[in-house]
């Protein structure tokens, strides 16, 4: 028994974050067959929306760090969950942005 719950604390992280990263791919892949991935009109707009997952990636990463520094939690565990979680927060914000209409000032 306590085998198995330990194999499961360690493929666990792996399996949720594996299953976040297919279904972001997979809804990109949908995007861009569809032709509905975002644009912007303005060259800096567009370089930000296509670096909001890049940089989910990198904070939920740093974010995980300083947590397994003053916690409990496992460094490894931390390098698995931190990255997934960033790389599913940047997907909604990528979302969100570009679905936000440019003000014109």
């Amino acid at each position: 028994m306590g085998l198995s719950l330990e194999i499961a604390n360690i493929v666990l992280p792996f399996a949720i974050v594996g299953g976040i990263g297919i279904f972001v791919i997979l809804r990109m892949k949908h995007k861009y067959k569809k032709g509905t991935l975002g644009k912007k009109e303005t060259k800096s707009a567009q370089n930000l929306l296509d670096s909001l997952i890049p940089f989910g990636m990198m904070i939920g990463f740093a974010v995980a760090l300083l947590l397994s520094i003053f916690s409990p939690i496992s460094l490894l565990s931390a390098m698995t969950w931190g990255p997934g979680i960033g790389f599913l927060f940047g997907y909604f914000a990528y979302e969100i942005y570009s679905k936000k209409e440019e003000s014109h000032s």
